[in-house]
């Protein structure tokens, strides 16, 4: 397996366990609460998830560019 595609599935499956929390635990609030806290508990995970994947698809750049470790240019 490539070295660059091995360092891809951390960021990969941390998104992944990241989304699916949120999904399972606001799922769960809206499961409890009624009326327009239901819908605004909603909209989180959603906005979480799309912004996770963002974060993904950047890191995952990062990778391919390599730039494995960005931190020590500061």
């Amino acid at each position: 397996m490539d070295l660059h595609k091995k360092k891809m599935i951390a960021p990969i499956v941390v998104s992944a366990i990241i989304i699916l929390y949120y999904v399972v635990y606001f799922g769960l609030l809206m499961a409890i609460l009624d009326g327009i806290w239901k819908w605004l508990l909603g909209l989180f995970p959603i906005l979480f998830g799309v912004v996770m994947v963002k974060v993904c698809i950047e890191r995952i750049n990062e990778i391919k560019k390599g730039e494995e470790d960005d931190l020590s240019k500061y």
